[in-house]
């Protein structure tokens, strides 16, 4: 393990005293969407898998590892939410545009044509991207997603494959959110976003709310609750959307939150140490594609004000050992192929076990129960190929 002994970054908050976590994301909304998610074709619970040869070399009591990988054969967690928040968009403006209520239901069957004149579009980095492509083309709307300079042609070409027109712009993520808000605008279209601005929360929302059924998957698939949580950054929906349902589901006991971010897109770390939502300028890229944001979420910030404890940053070359140990059965655990973006908690916890004084920091031991969020399986087969070939970064 003396791969993984780098120092890590880390700041604390005392957070917030307040009720986000039942009030932004409600119960309501998370039962909505799971419910929804329950009825489409080829629903199944993601694998929650046991790293318990991991945890015992480390000296934690338990690693579980929730496995998006094979999530409807998109390959990670953002099919839960980006293709919910299209069906409640089509929901919203169909049933003004009709005059009468329009279901859920009525979305998934293909029951109103209009809505293939009804145009979706969004940015991202790869996966919410997929997500809200595979969603159109099942619900038969047009779809739009802008990209920024370094996403990854198959990544892309995944999305040209679901039916979706790809533009690709100069610059980075959150130029790219700007340009799709710009463009729909001028043009009638409809953003289906997973961060939040000013005056736009319900895609955001929903999209989070999406996210739920994960996190009902794994709290039910528990004996008792987690410690700790280890959970990726990016704009933060997919923290604080697992920290609100936590916090929902296991009350008082819910795990201690610690937010992961690379050290090359800390938006989330510098908003801690701010005290507010705080940008991070982006100078360049991470491995970690699908979190690299600099402008965090507003709504989900919100949330982690009052649920998040810790904030770690780590560099990137912790990433490409992370997933070989994984693919590997390094230590003798089941194998799993992640993503880049996957392994950022993973890659936290083995480099703060490195340190006493980290892991003293963090409360980590052999008490400890760590839940991890393996956000996404293989989505690029050609950086995947090349990590295991033996390339760092």
């Amino acid at each position: 393990m003396d791969r993984f002994a780098t120092p890590l970054k880390h700041t604390r908050q005392n957070p917030q005293i307040g009720d986000a976590a039942q009030r932004v994301i409600t119960k309501a909304d998370f039962a909505k969407a799971c419910e929804e998610i329950g009825h489409w074709l080829g629903y199944e619970p993601t694998p929650l898998v046991s790293l318990s040869g991991l945890a015992k070399q480390l000296g934690v009591g338990e690693i579980h590892y929730k496995d998006e990988g094979p999530r409807f054969g998109l390959g990670s967690f953002k099919a839960l939410g980006g293709s919910y928040a299209a069906m409640r968009v089509l929901q919203r403006e169909l049933t003004k545009r009709l005059g009468h209520p329009v279901s859920l239901q009525d979305i998934r069957a293909r029951n109103h044509p209009q809505a293939a004149e009804i145009t979706l579009v969004s940015a991202t980095d790869g996966n919410h991207g997929r997500s809200l492509a595979w969603g159109c083309q099942r619900f038969g709307v047009p779809c739009r997603i802008y990209i920024h300079a370094e996403v990854s042609e198959g990544r892309a070409q995944a999305m040209r494959d679901l039916g979706a027109t790809v533009i690709r712009i100069n610059g980075d993520y959150d130029a790219s959110v700007v340009q799709a808000k710009e463009e729909a605008e001028a043009n009638g279209w409809f953003v289906v976003s997973d961060t939040s601005w000013p005056g736009y929360t319900d895609p955001p929302r929903d999209v989070m709310a999406g996210y739920g059924m994960m996190t009902r998957e794994v709290c039910e698939a528990l004996p008792q609750p987690p410690t700790h949580v280890f959970l990726q950054g990016g704009v933060g929906g997919l923290a604080a959307s697992v920290a609100a349902g936590l916090r929902q589901f296991y009350g008082a006991v819910s795990p201690r939150v610690v937010i992961v971010e690379p050290d090359l897109a800390a938006c989330l770390f510098d908003s801690a140490r701010a005290g507010q939502a705080t940008a991070f300028a982006i100078q360049e890229e991470t491995i970690m594609a699908g979190l690299s944001c600099g402008e965090p979420s507003e709504m989900a910030w919100e949330i982690l004000a009052e649920e998040a404890v810790d904030f770690l940053t780590i560099p990137d070359h912790l990433i490409p050992p992370t997933i070989r140990l994984l693919a590997n059965q390094e230590s003798g655990d089941p194998k799993i192929e992640a993503g880049e973006s996957a392994v950022a908690g993973l890659a936290a916890i083995i480099a703060a076990m490195q340190s006493p004084e980290m892991a003293q920091t963090l409360d980590l031991g052999p008490q400890s129960r760590v839940l991890l969020i393996g956000s996404e399986g293989v989505t690029d087969p050609e950086i995947f190929a090349a990590i295991m070939g033996g390339k760092d970064v």
